[in-house]
């Protein structure tokens, strides 16, 4: 390697280690080197083997560079322009990635429709084809096939793939009723702080899987015959940790109640799905769910997963950052009535259309046309909590509005540990963002200029977003590096935002 490129890749080592929040020393612990040697590597000063970039990019969870093709993915944006048109919201990450769990409770054929063809369906795509199930893009690309094998080959499930998705964990619930040992390996994905597993073992140990901790995977073993002797109480209402109580119970022989249940948007298309395979599913979009399982299930399947209710407020949080007038179509509005209550508080101009069916025939959806608005601060914090009150993956957006709004606004993402640290990051872009704690912040808007500039990609899926929003407000050319955690979970982002009048170009520079 030359040394220009070795110290293009220190750079990329060392701003990827940073966002990721780890000392020299503790990746030079993970790669089983010293930190001196990851202090030459940062300064460009070390020259790198293949197998050493394939393992930097595993232990930071990054694209520092891809080999087989030219690098890691970037986005060059030419802010400061006004979006116009109409763009259809496309259908949920989170639900797909439940459903294509979901098809091994099956061993007939599984259909789903206009899946979202995003980097976390991929990987699960790749952990469910090296395990033996038969996947086939159908109707030009838009509907996906699965069709499980007899005997699932759990020994020669992809790793490398599995590692780097948290809904690997989905899996738990439907392999216990097709092996009685298997392994998975510990889960990926976004880096939000210390995010347990135990809600979902205590509530899959109930169905007789028990789970130990080794050698970087979890090890479960079931024993046959156990079932729930009464209501499952979930220890915290997540929408996986309902969503494998569900894939559990779905092959139990009897019935299941789970309380404490998540009735978020994506557990309810599950729970359609469920029904589609003819598991009778009482209390849809309630905290207290009634399963009625079967204990096998052969049937073929075809399902249409529901709109993805984060994607439309991201892209409503994009027409209020960039001043602009846009239609924003097909909004699951059930999901986001909250939300818009409270911008309609802080004087947001929209109208609302009549309400029409998803096509599962039971999401409700609706057209928004948003318009430029004069806002103002909210009297109180915005906050997450369960459904039906703000989506916690809507909250970072509201840091970018906020900082279009007048007055000061506290944010408090008190679910996940670090998130709200990275929406810090928008001062960089100008905004006036000011961290409290690790779970609170304090916008002051208006920002009175946005400016361009260069970063590296946060590594939290919506902050990442929120991070291009507010490029796309800042008049010049912004550098968005490293942009593989958005490609996890929307798709053609960047092209759809184009098609509104954005500018954004991706290239890669190694």
């Amino acid at each position: 390697m030359t040394d220009d490129y070795l110290a293009r890749i220190g750079n990329l080592i060392r701003t990827s280690r940073q966002h990721r929040g780890l000392t020299q020393g503790q990746l030079a612990e993970a790669l089983g080197t010293s930190q001196s040697a990851v202090n030459r590597m940062e300064r460009g000063q070390q020259n790198l083997s293949l197998e050493m970039i394939a393992r930097i990019g595993e232990a930071l969870d990054s694209e520092i560079v891809s080999l087989g093709y030219a690098g890691p993915m970037h986005l060059r944006v030419e802010g400061g322009r006004r979006l116009s048109g109409s763009i259809d919201v496309r259908t949920s990450k989170n639900a797909c990635v439940a459903l294509l769990c979901a098809s091994l409770l099956t061993t007939g054929r599984t259909t789903l429709r206009r899946v979202a063809r995003i980097e976390e369906v991929y990987r699960i795509l790749e952990v469910l084809s090296s395990i033996g199930v038969k996947a086939r893009w159908t109707n030009d690309g838009r509907d996906l096939e699965l069709t499980p094998p007899a005997e699932l080959r759990l020994d020669a499930m992809d790793v490398a793939a599995a590692r780097r998705t948290r809904s690997v964990l989905m899996l738990l619930g439907p392999l216990m009723h097709r092996a009685e040992r298997f392994r998975i390996p510990y889960a990926g994905g976004c880096d939000l702080g210390t995010r347990t597993v135990l809600p979902h073992l205590t509530a899959l140990r109930r169905f007789g899987l028990e789970v130990t901790a080794t050698e970087g995977s979890y090890h479960a073993r079931v024993e046959p015959g156990i079932s729930p002797a009464r209501a499952i109480v979930l220890t915290e209402r997540g929408d996986t940790v309902t969503e494998n109580a569900l894939l559990a119970a779905a092959r139990n022989d009897g019935v299941t109640v789970i309380r404490n249940a998540s009735p978020n948007y994506m557990v309810q298309d599950l729970c359609f799905f469920l029904e589609q395979l003819g598991v009778k599913v009482e209390g849809i979009g309630t905290t207290t769910l009634t399963v009625h399982g079967l204990p096998e299930i052969t049937c073929d399947v075809d399902y249409s997963p529901a709109e993805d209710p984060v994607e439309a407020m991201s892209l409503l949080a994009a027409a209020v950052v960039t001043s602009s007038e846009l239609e924003i179509r097909r909004v699951p509005v059930e999901f986001m009535e909250i939300e818009l209550a409270v911008l309609e508080g802080m004087g947001l101009d929209y109208d609302r259309g009549p309400e029409y069916p998803a096509h599962n025939g039971r999401t409700r959806l609706v057209d928004l046309t948003v318009r430029p608005s004069k806002l103002t601060a909210p009297a109180d914090s915005i906050h997450p909590m369960p459904f039906p009150g703000i989506n916690i993956d809507h909250i970072p957006f509201f840091a970018v509005i906020a900082a279009s709004a007048h007055g000061t606004t506290l944010i408090h993402d008190w679910v996940y540990d670090n998130r709200a640290i990275y929406l810090t990051e928008l001062t960089r872009l100008g905004a006036d963002v000011k961290l409290l704690d690790p779970h609170r912040v304090l916008v002051q808007g208006p920002t009175v200029r946005w400016r361009a500039t260069e970063m590296m990609c946060p590594p939290a899926l919506r902050p990442a977003v929120v991070t291009l929003l507010g490029m796309l407000a800042a008049e010049g050319t912004s550098v968005l590096r490293n942009v593989y955690v958005i490609n996890r979970g929307y798709e053609d982002l960047a092209e759809r935002l184009n098609s509104l009048g954005a500018r954004i170009e991706t290239f890669r520079d190694i």
